[in-house]
């Protein structure tokens, strides 16, 4: 008996994947599968999203990150507006603390501005009492575009369109390796053989290790970083009206902590960015031997901690002292006590990090013979995820001729 055939198979099922799927399921119905490892789909970087739709602010113009998160975060506002899927475009500002921020915010807003956001207004220190009356700054830039979802509501209304079209979503369906015989891709899966034509690998933290089961050396590794966060208590989400952030250190790719309202009405406090010991490290005890051997036979891995090893002290740090986080919150809202303050929750952003030690800013779609691989997804994907969807299934295509 032959193995069950399909044209595009899809590996990963978090929402970049779900988003290559939505584009693809009109065309191809019941010749599309997606396959994911765990019980169920969005359980990693989808299900541990902050929730927010990013306004395509802080990415160089012409990169593809602001090119698709532009068009990727209108569309998905309609796709919620056409889902019932609950968000709100409630905008955020970003807060200069001191007159050397003050000159970055300038850039920044300059940056937005050639990203198409129209939307964006400068606040002075009055001005920024008057939208976030506990806030404190020198100046701050208004971003109207940005919203809040929850992104696993919207990785499951994706993947209720995807099935309506006929397309398969298989959990608990690891790839083992794939390999092209007579014509077609045999991928050996914990379920089964699958044959496919075109493989579409968004498999987010194990997408090099995807790569490498499908023969492809990658230039990258992926290194997992953790984002701790706190929750702000009932009686101080008061404190925040929209979404607080400070503006972002250009040397490094992360955001610094902020503020993020929920659309479940919470309000959380961070995110640091410190390295996880484990592809799923969402505690700092758990531990992977096997994912530290990697990036301990990694050139890069090594490059990059020569780079960066002073932040990631100050990340530690303040990973293991709650004082620290709150000080760092109180450069923005300077009234946040430590009682304020309760456990959150962690996410894990899968970070690719090139042989030269740097941390890759963009995205990352590499293409082989028969295949598609996305190796660097991290933020905005989320709010991109309907138009880089769409770009991944455009190469896909091409595939088949």
């Amino acid at each position: 008996m032959s193995s069950p055939a399909t044209d595009i198979l899809i590996v990963g099922g978090g929402i970049v994947g779900l988003g290559t799927a939505l584009a693809l399921a009109p065309r191809f119905r019941e010749r599309l599968t997606v396959i994911e490892a765990e019980p169920s789909i969005a359980t990693h970087q989808t299900g541990h999203n902050s929730g927010v739709i990013h306004s395509g602010l802080y990415y160089a113009p012409g990169s593809l990150k602001a090119t698709l998160c532009a068009e990727g975060r209108e569309a998905l506002y309609r796709f919620c507006d056409e889902h019932g899927v609950p968000h709100e475009r409630c905008g955020k500002v970003v807060v200069a603390t001191d007159e050397a921020e003050r000159v970055r915010l300038e850039a920044l807003r300059q940056r937005g501005e050639a990203n198409g956001l129209r939307e964006m207004r400068e606040l002075s220190r009055g001005e920024l009492r008057e939208v976030e009356p506990h806030a404190e700054g020198v100046a701050a830039l208004r971003v109207a575009e940005t919203g809040i979802v929850n992104y696993g509501a919207v990785a499951t209304a994706y993947a209720q369109a995807i099935t309506a079209h006929g397309a398969a979503i298989l959990s608990r369906t690891r790839l083992l390796w794939a390999r092209e015989r007579d014509g077609h891709l045999v991928a050996e899966t914990t379920q089964g053989v699958l044959r496919a034509r075109v493989l579409v690998n968004c498999g987010g933290l194990y997408s090099d290790r995807v790569a490498r089961a499908c023969g492809v050396e990658p230039d990258v590794r992926i290194v997992p970083f953790r984002g701790e966060y706190y929750d702000l208590a009932p009686a101080s989400r008061r404190l925040v009206e929209h979404l607080i952030y400070p503006v972002p250190d250009p040397r490094f790719p992360f955001l610094g902590v902020h503020f993020t309202r929920r659309v479940s009405g919470g309000v959380e406090a961070g995110p640091n960015a410190v390295l996880a010991l484990k592809r799923e490290g969402y505690h700092a005890w758990q531990v992977s031997l096997r994912d530290v051997g990697e990036w301990a036979a990694y050139d890069g891995f090594w490059k990059m901690a020569r780079g960066y090893w002073r932040t990631g002290v100050g990340e530690w740090a303040r990973s293991l002292s709650k004082g620290r986080f709150v000080r760092a919150l109180q450069k923005l809202v300077p009234e946040i006590r430590s009682a304020d303050l309760a456990p959150g929750g962690a996410g894990v952003r899968a970070q690719a990090v090139d042989r030269e030690g740097r941390l890759v800013d963009d995205f990352r779609i590499v293409e082989t013979p028969r295949a598609v691989h996305v190796l660097n997804a991290p933020s905005p994907a989320a709010t991109a995820s309907i138009a880089i969807g769409r770009a991944i299934a455009a190469r896909a295509e091409r595939h088949l001729g």
